[in-house]
């Protein structure tokens, strides 16, 4: 009987070996890359290292858009379904756990596309509704809407100094640039027995003194203006006009266009910056929205210093969602029409890899414990 006990004593120790290899698969990369598998309504967590998908996780009805808490506990992701659509939801995704949470209600408010996670709150647009709007996770509720009055507000950044929001709002073909200012009180404050607490904890009645107060100016940038980004100095916003086959420059002090630039890329939907501010990727859908854009290529790369195209990348169909690593090394390209993702060298701009994931990915979001 020793041969058996010996016998079983090594089978516990191949299966203690496997449960420990096991659970070292299982834990969560850190950094990961989040990909939104859009027509699978799921969340694809991507280990940057090895671009190897280790989690897929339910993302909620037609997800569009992912970012990652400040921690990297956990993925918010807008359920969209359009300018009009019943959808009120943002998902909620546990990536420790890799599990789904229950989704925020956004109650009267249609439509969520864009999102920003800033200041330890969320940040949103709702197409329908043309707001944007704060969730805080701590209290569980939306504190703060505001109106743009402008179709299709759509994509959105908001400033580390919580003082400037800007959103694209794709249908009106401008851009708002949402300010917040400190203003003598001389109007009117809550109603009687209002309890709807000012943006950013700031009170606002009658003899209270000087408030904030935000204020909204609106942009004309071209036809169809969705994908945006703000320059890392904060001094510049670039616009890429789906409709015109160009990009649009503002100047962010004075508010005002500097420059309007045509590009290869047809169907131009996303823009960012590098994080050193030296370049912009522009990634484009192609003229019907899925197939191949141009002859040129579907992603295009632009020196912001001389405003011209340094590189045009063939990736194999239409593209939307861009993702850089923040040590600017690696770009990450959701290549909808093929269901790839490119990871883009940003030192030789060539394309080094192609990550195989579900059906039209699009969203994209870079993850960090901290």
């Amino acid at each position: 009987m020793s041969w058996l006990r010996s016998a079983r004593f090594l089978t516990g120790c191949l299966g203690l070996m496997m449960l420990v290899v096991w659970g070292a698969s299982a834990q969560m990369p850190s950094p990961a890359v989040l990909a939104l598998e859009k027509s699978d309504n799921t969340l694809a967590v991507i280990d940057p290292a090895s671009l190897q998908i280790v989690a897929r996780i339910p993302a909620g009805r037609d997800p569009h858009e992912v970012i990652a808490s400040d921690d990297g506990k956990l993925a918010y992701v807008s359920n969209y379904g359009g300018e009009g659509s019943a959808l009120n939801t943002i998902s909620v995704v546990d990536l420790v756990a890799r599990k789904a949470l229950p989704p925020i209600d956004l109650g009267a408010l249609h439509s969520a596309h864009g999102l920003a996670f800033t200041g330890g709150k969320l940040y949103f647009t709702a197409e329908t509704n043309k707001v944007i709007g704060r969730y805080d996770p701590a209290q569980q509720r939306v504190d703060w809407v505001l109106g743009t009055g402008q179709d299709r507000t759509h994509m959105i950044v908001v400033s580390k100094s919580l003082d400037q929001i800007v959103t694209s709002n794709v249908s009106s073909g401008t851009i708002s640039i949402v300010e917040q200012i400190t203003q003598q009180n001389g109007g009117f404050g809550p109603p009687p027995g209002g309890n709807v607490p000012p943006p950013l904890g700031v009170r606002g009645g009658p003899g209270d003194g000087p408030r904030k107060t935000w204020v909204v100016t609106n942009v004309r940038a071209g036809n169809g203006s969705e994908g945006f980004d703000v320059s890392p100095d904060g001094k510049e916003i670039w616009v890429a006009n789906a409709q015109d086959g160009t990009v649009t420059i503002i100047d962010a002090g004075s508010k005002k266009v500097s420059q309007t630039v045509s590009i290869s890329v047809k169907g131009a939907n996303r823009l960012k910056f590098t994080p050193d501010g030296r370049q912009v990727l522009i990634s484009g859908l192609g003229a019907r929205g899925g197939s191949s854009t141009s002859s040129r290529g579907d992603l295009a790369v632009l020196d912001v210093a001389t405003r011209k195209e340094v590189k045009v990348l063939s990736l194999g169909g239409g593209s939307a969602g861009i993702l850089v690593a923040p040590d600017g090394g690696r770009a990450y390209v959701a290549v909808s029409a093929k269901d790839t993702i490119a990871v883009v060298d940003l030192k030789t701009l060539e394309v080094i890899s192609q990550i195989s994931v579900g059906n039209q990915p699009d969203g994209l979001a870079w993850a960090a414990k901290k």
